[in-house]
């Protein structure tokens, strides 16, 4: 609108005869400094439709992240339950395994015994032709056979699977107290801290995983100990604690099912590890 005053005026000065080379120039001047302002006014614009284009991809990229963001840790917490699953059945395959062995090497102990009582009576035997006195046959009295430590365990694990924590904490529990020199007492205890975490019931979970680390500092249950320790830290708010947690994971135990876990866990955390 300016512009077209300043032409107009251009106009009627020239209609009077009284414009002078130097009125020009000042009008010419002030015409092109319009254009200029005109131009950048159009710059402006055009950029604000860009930044607001801008904002829109952001916006959507940031939304297809976080879905992602949701889908891996998904995918994570499945992972981690099917090694969980995995890690109980071939426990229970080596138990049983070792309690095949241990009752092998039992009925060879009883066969050898049954053939060294044998000879024991064939050469207590009377001289010939003296019948064998008689004697009385003692009675062993029935076995009554004890409680079996893997039926114990195979219980306590089936109602973990089941949902059915507290009986299987209570399971894990008398397995432990009755037997506590079993190869399966750590992972017992392991399985207690397990199901105290699914309850949410993080800090007393806490307790239990270190008390797997300290009782049994060389079991195969530790990384995952730790692991579970640093996620539960993570589920109370405590994410410094959590994340020194996962990384003593990746640290110490580099090779580690869990180790691969805890790095996955960090870098959804915005923490990147070796």
């Amino acid at each position: 609108m300016r512009i077209l005053h300043l032409a107009g005026a251009t106009a009627a000065l020239l209609a009077v005869g009284c414009v002078t080379s130097s009125d020009m120039q000042k009008l010419q001047n002030q015409i092109s400094d319009m254009q200029e302002q005109v131009a950048q006014l159009k710059q402006t614009a055009s950029s604000k439709e860009e930044v607001q284009n801008v904002n829109a991809k952001i916006a959507d990229q940031t939304q297809q992240l976080l879905k992602s963001n949701a889908t891996l840790v998904a995918k994570v917490d499945q992972m981690d339950e099917k090694i969980n699953n995995s890690q109980g059945a071939v426990e229970q395959t080596n138990y049983r395994v070792d309690r095949l062995v241990q009752q092998l090497t039992q009925a060879q102990k009883d066969l050898e015994d049954l053939k060294a009582g044998a000879a024991r009576t064939t050469a207590a035997t009377a001289a010939p032709g003296t019948p064998a006195p008689l004697t009385e046959v003692a009675v062993a009295a029935p076995v009554v056979p004890a409680e079996d430590p893997m039926q114990m365990y195979q219980a306590a694990y089936r109602d973990y699977q089941r949902g059915n924590f507290d009986l299987s904490i209570a399971g894990f529990r008398e397995f432990i107290a009755k037997n506590p020199n079993s190869d399966l007492a750590d992972n017992a205890a392991y399985w207690i801290g397990e199901s105290l975490f699914s309850q949410k019931k993080y800090r007393e979970a806490i307790e239990q995983f270190d008390s797997v680390v300290t009782s049994y500092p060389k079991s195969d249950k530790v990384p995952g100990a730790l692991l579970k320790k640093g996620y539960s830290y993570i589920s109370l708010g405590e994410r410094a604690q959590g994340v020194v947690q996962l990384q003593y994971v990746v640290h110490e135990h580099p090779t580690s099912q869990e180790a691969s876990l805890a790095r996955q866990r960090l870098k959804q955390l915005g923490i990147e590890t070796r």
